[in-house]
């Protein structure tokens, strides 16, 4: 058997559950049966699993999506307990135990927290466990969510150092349109750069069950670009399609950087690009995103033409383009009070009153992750 690296598989709710919002429980047996056919072919299979709600729901005999976030954490809940159960007692079918982990946005956030949780996913693994993820939603709250559980996938993927991840979804990729009001839509079958255009195609805002569409999916690819971990969207429901996947079969949409490309980001860079919730924007001109892109360069004031946000130094910030594209995320060295100030100027101008920043970038290029 060849030892093979982590693979993180994303099951989203729209795929997990059946017609009437229940999970659907005969495809979590099939999905099961593939984690564990992988796992004997010596992979590391890590589940990053939706459904709590709606498994929550049904435990609870609660008819539809509650509207008030007590009732909404309840069902998670008790949700998650159900979906836990289910994994365990499949996997245990062909000898393999699931260990529930729960995450906050917190858990990543603090860099201690970050390697500690790290450490944990790496001895389950070591232990031959595997791992069920869910975001804690009975104690997330809105500043400190994933958003999605394409990212939260994502960060899972760097956090345990993937060697794919896979999203299991209710469409077989991505189309150069939307195929639900575009019929002659086309599959997009490889990916190696998100575009402007790539990135319009993204329509819609997910199914009745699930929180995210296409456009968490692209958010969470962009973020697998940048890791150096191919990625791939595809129908979740196709019969044996995680091993097709893992066999690299040409099943879906395959994000992945063409092997030209630079080397893989540092950890600290992924941690403060993909954990960090930012807490202000700069925007930058035409010029500053040809240094940050092309050049590998460090973020100067010069090159900022706007900033939003309350933000101290230490801060993470996300940095765009003046059409609103995401060039990279960072650590501000200046505090948006600051940004304020000196936008738009040399250094040597910065100086004659911030004497004590004399040569000092806005945001430097090791403590930036460019997308």
């Amino acid at each position: 058997m060849q030892a093979r690296g982590p693979l993180v598989v994303k099951i989203g709710s729209s795929t997990l559950v059946d017609k009437t919002g229940a999970p659907d429980r005969a495809f979590i047996r099939s999905l099961c049966d593939q984690v564990a056919t992988l796992m004997e072919e010596g992979w590391k299979v890590v589940v990053v699993s939706s459904g709590a709600a709606a498994a929550g729901m049904e435990r609870l005999g609660i008819a539809s999506r509650p509207k008030d976030l007590p009732t909404l954490q309840a069902c998670c809940a008790a949700g998650q307990a159900a979906l836990t159960e289910t994994y365990a007692e499949i996997l245990a079918e062909r000898g393999y135990a699931a260990g529930q982990v729960l995450m906050t946005r917190r858990d990543v956030v603090d860099r201690e927290c970050y390697l500690n949780t790290r450490n944990t996913f790496q001895r389950l693994m070591d232990l031959g466990v595997v791992p069920i993820v869910n975001e804690n939603d009975t104690v997330s709250v809105s500043e400190l969510t994933f958003s999605d559980n394409d990212m939260l996938g994502a960060i899972v993927s760097t956090l345990v150092g993937a060697e794919l991840y896979v999203i299991l979804s209710d469409v077989a990729g991505l189309y150069d349109a939307n195929p639900q009001t575009h019929p002659r839509a086309h599959l997009i079958h490889r990916v190696s750069e998100l575009t402007p255009e790539i990135m319009e195609m993204a329509e819609g805002a997910g199914s009745a069950f699930g929180t995210g569409g296409m456009a968490s999916k692209l958010r969470a690819a962009r973020a697998m670009l940048a890791a150096g971990i191919p990625l791939t969207i595809c129908q979740g429901r196709q019969e044996h399609v995680l091993i097709d996947v893992a066999h690299g079969e040409g099943v879906g949409t395959r994000f992945e950087a063409e092997a030209s490309a630079s080397p893989h980001e540092s950890a600290r860079k992924l941690w403060i690009g993909l954990a960090g919730v930012p807490q202000g924007t700069l925007t930058i001109d035409e010029g500053a995103v040809a240094a940050l892109t092309q050049k590998g360069s460090s973020l100067l004031p010069v090159g900022v033409v706007a900033t939003e946000g309350s933000y101290g130094i230490g801060d993470v910030v996300d940095i765009k383009a003046q059409d609103g594209t995401l060039v990279a995320r960072g650590l501000a060295k200046y505090s948006s009070d600051e940004v304020v100030r000196i936008r738009g100027l040399k250094l040597d101008v910065i100086e004659r009153f911030l004497p004590e920043r004399e040569g000092a970038p806005l945001v430097h290029r090791d403590e930036m992750l460019v997308f």
